[in-house]
C-alpha cells in the first residue's frame, strides 16, 4: 500500500514537472519583435518605430522583424531610422513583403539581414524633389555616398546600392542599363548577395533566423500614431495651416464663434497634436503658440500695436519650432498666407452677394447724401451774408452774422476784432469770409 501510494506521488510529481516546463521555458524565451514599415517614410513614422525599438530592448527581445512595404519618402526621415537602427543592440532583419523602393530600400539595407518575398522588389532610389523632377547635384551627390556607405557597413558590394540611386551606373545583367535605377527582384538581390533568402511569409523568416519557437509580439499602429504619420505629410503641413489661416481670418469677420474658428482652431491642434506624437514638437512650441494667442487677444484691449505684433511673431515661431525642418515649415507658412488671401478674395468677390454668412461681414449700404445720411450741416444759405469779426482772424477766429456766432476762416489773410467781413464760401462744416473794403 505504501509502495503504491509512493508511486502514485511520483507519478503526479513527473505530471506537474513535465505540464510546467514548456509554460517555463516559453516563459523565459525572449520576444521578437515585428515592426511594420509600410506606407510612406516620413518623420511620423520614425517616431513610431523609436518606440517599438525601445518596447522590444525593455523586453528584452532578441530579434526585431522589420515588415517593409513602402514605396519611399522623405530622405531626412529615412536617415533618422537608419541611424536608430545603427544604434539598436538587438539584431534586425528586413521582410520585404512587396516593395522597399527609394527611402525604403535604404532602411532595409540598415538592417543586419535582408528576406525578400518572391514578387518583391527593392531599389528605384533617386532623390526626387516636390515637383517630382530628379533633385540637384549636390542631393544627389549625399544620397549617392549615403547609400554607398551603408553597403559597405554590412558586408555587401556598394556598387549595386550606387546604382539604385545613380542612374549612371551601367549593369545591363540586372536590367540597369545606363539611364535607368536599378531595381532587384528577389532572385537579383538573392543572387548579388543583398537578399540573405527568399521567402514566402514570416513564419520562414523566422525558420531562417531559428527563433520561430519564440513569442511573437506584432507591434500596431495606434489611432494617434496613424493621425501623426498623416498631419506630418509634407503635402498635409501647408493644407492645415491653410485652413487654419483661413478659417480663423473668416471668425474675426463674423460675430460669435462659428464653423470657420472652430475649423480654424481644429487644423491648429491636429498640427501640434500630430507633431507632438510623431516627436517633431516639444511642450515648448505649444507654450509659444499659448502665449503667441494671448498676446493676440490682449491687442484688442490694448493700444499701440506692440502686443499684436509680439502675438503673431511667437505664434509664427511656435509653428517654425514645431516642424522637423525650418526651411520647410517657412515654405508652408508661406503657401498658408497665400491660400488664406486668395480664398478671403474669391470668397468675397464670387459668394459675398450669394451667401448670408458673407453678406454680414461686407456693408454694402452707403452713408450718401442721396440716402439720406448727413455729416454735418451745409449752411450754404449763408453765401453773401455780411458780418462783424468779434475776435482777430490768425487766419481762423468768430463772426457775428444776424446776430449767431460762427467760427469760421479767412482765405489765409490777418483781419482784426470789429472789421465788416463778408462770407464767400461755405465747404460743409468750413466757412471762409472776406474783409470788406471801408
Amino acid at each position: 500500500m505504501v509502495k503504491n501510494y509512493g508511486l502514485f506521488l511520483f507519478s503526479l510529481v513527473l505530471l506537474i514537472v513535465g505540464i510546467c516546463l514548456p509554460t517555463v521555458s516559453q516563459a523565459e524565451s525572449k520576444p521578437v519583435y515585428v515592426i511594420p514599415v509600410h506606407h510612406e517614410v516620413e518623420k511620423g513614422l520614425y517616431g513610431f518605430m523609436q518606440r517599438g525599438i525601445e518596447e522590444a530592448k525593455e523586453q528584452g527581445a532578441e530579434l526585431i522583424v522589420l515588415e517593409v512595404h513602402t514605396p519611399g519618402g522623405l530622405v531626412n526621415a529615412a536617415g533618422d531610422i537608419g541611424k536608430l537602427l545603427d544604434e539598436t543592440d538587438i539584431r534586425t532583419v528586413a521582410f520585404i513583403n512587396n516593395q522597399a523602393l527609394s527611402a525604403g530600400a535604404y532602411i532595409s539595407l540598415h538592417a543586419d539581414a535582408i528576406y525578400m518575398v518572391p514578387n518583391a522588389q527593392m531599389g528605384a532610389a533617386a532623390i526626387i524633389d516636390q515637383q517630382g523632377n530628379m533633385a540637384d547635384k549636390k542631393a544627389q551627390s549625399y544620397w549617392r555616398s549615403a547609400m554607398k556607405g551603408v553597403a559597405e557597413q554590412r558586408g555587401l558590394d556598394p556598387k549595386y546600392a550606387i546604382a539604385m540611386a545613380d542612374p549612371n551606373i551601367d549593369l545591363p545583367q540586372y536590367d540597369a542599363p545606363k539611364g535607368e535605377l536599378l531595381t532587384f527582384t528577389s532572385k537579383q538581390a538573392l543572387a548579388a548577395g543583398y537578399s540573405k533568402a527568399t521567402v514566402d511569409q514570416l513564419a520562414d523568416v523566422l525558420k531562417e533566423e531559428k527563433v520561430e519557437q519564440s513569442p511573437i509580439k506584432q507591434m500596431e499602429e495606434s489611432w494617434a500614431d496613424k493621425i501623426a504619420r498623416f498631419v506630418t505629410n509634407p503635402i498635409v503641413v501647408p493644407i492645415l495651416l491653410s485652413l487654419a489661416s483661413l478659417g480663423l481670418v473668416l471668425e474675426l469677420y463674423s460675430p460669435g464663434f462659428g464653423v470657420p474658428g472652430s475649423i480654424g482652431l481644429s487644423s491648429l491642434l491636429l498640427f501640434f497634436y500630430g507633431h507632438l506624437v510623431a516627436g517633431l514638437a516639444g511642450y515648448e512650441s505649444v507654450l509659444l503658440f499659448v502665449i503667441g494667442v494671448i498676446l493676440i487677444v490682449a491687442e484688442l484691449f490694448l493700444p499701440g500695436g506692440i502686443a499684436g505684433f509680439l502675438g503673431i511673431s511667437a505664434v509664427t515661431g511656435s509653428i517654425l519650432l514645431a516642424g522637423d525642418n525650418v526651411k520647410w515649415m517657412g515654405i508652408s507658412l508661406l503657401i498658408a498666407m497665400v491660400i488664406a488671401t486668395l480664398g478671403m478674395i474669391l470668397m468675397v468677390k464670387v459668394f459675398g452677394k450669394k451667401m448670408k454668412f458673407f453678406k454680414r461681414m461686407i456693408l454694402k449700404d452707403s452713408t450718401s447724401t442721396e440716402s439720406g445720411y448727413v455729416s454735418n450741416v451745409n449752411r450754404s444759405e449763408l453765401i453773401g451774408k455780411i458780418g462783424i469779426t468779434k475776435t482777430p482772424f490768425r487766419p481762423a477766429g468768430t463772426v457775428m452774422v444776424d446776430g449767431e456766432r460762427l467760427d469760421a476762416v479767412t482765405e489765409g489773410g490777418f483781419i482784426n476784432a470789429e472789421k465788416s467781413v463778408k462770407i464767400i464760401k461755405v465747404e460743409g462744416s468750413r466757412i471762409v469770409v472776406r474783409e470788406l473794403e471801408e
